[in-house]
């Protein structure tokens, strides 16, 4: 078996059922090229099925809950290959999403690439976004869905944003911003750090050509502290400025 290119980081929030699913996946469809790291941010009475996944794992078990940001940060220290991964335990992968975007990667000034995200029933979801402003936001609220920002007919494009359910990065360019700000303990990680990246002149590139099934739950509309999460997160982001820590260089697994 070949050394993996890609560390993909999963953080469970008592969701091994499906983390399960997304190592059936992974096994099927990308084995060979993908090292795991699961954090279990909170307890759950499922078992991971690590028998469905024969490829190198790390299994992290948090003492206290930390926020989206801070757990792929800490993924992030401990892998050792040339890619990293950012994933939700929502996702399904149909197909391989990888090898398109490791040749968008490979662009000049790539920074981080997404793929087309649809829902089980093969809704489009808007993954791929502009920046949020104040009335953009104020719209989204008070608006019907308009549809996706950037068009998934034309190959690769340049976008403001990708979303956090999927992103992935070249390790020296993750490492160059800091990683995610760990302020953000819930939602706009995703924004903020594609911020940074165009703030140092790196690509954050949208590509259609690559796709996953995202099992999206909205928690935000129906939990008032998720939803309290969200506004925070978007005021910091409008009116904050970035925080950013440096990140130790690691060894890439050749």
């Amino acid at each position: 078996m070949t050394s993996p290119t890609i560390t993909l980081s999963v953080v469970s929030h008592g969701q091994n059922a499906l983390v399960n699913g997304l190592l059936v996946d992974l096994r099927e469809r990308c084995l060979g090229r993908v090292a795991l790291i699961v954090t279990l941010n909170i307890s759950d009475p499922v078992a991971l099925d690590l028998a469905a996944w024969p490829g190198p794992v790390e299994v992290t078990v948090n003492a206290t809950p930390k926020g989206f940001g801070a757990n792929h940060n800490a993924a992030f220290q401990t892998s050792q290959t040339r890619y990293f991964c950012v994933c939700n335990p929502d996702v399904r992968l149909p197909s391989n999403p990888f090898d398109v975007l490791l040749d968008i990667l490979a662009s000049d000034r790539a920074g981080v690439a997404g793929p087309l995200v649809r829902s089980p029933v093969g809704v489009v979801e808007d993954s791929a976004r502009r920046f949020p402003t104040l009335p953009r936001l104020l719209r989204k609220a008070l608006l019907p869905p308009h549809g996706p920002d950037y068009p998934i007919d034309q190959g690769p494009v340049d976008v403001d944003w990708i979303a956090g359910m999927f992103m992935l990065f070249d390790c020296a360019v993750f490492r160059s911003v800091g990683g995610f700000d760990e302020r953000y303990f819930l939602y706009y990680e995703d924004v903020d750090i594609c911020r940074a990246l165009h703030a140092i002149g790196r690509r954050v590139i949208y590509d259609p050509r690559a796709g996953i099934v995202h099992d999206a739950r909205r928690a935000s509309r129906r939990d008032l502290r998720r939803a309290r999460h969200h506004i925070a997160s978007a005021v910091r982001f409008l009116f904050g400025r970035r925080q950013s820590r440096p990140h130790r260089r690691h060894e890439q697994r050749l």
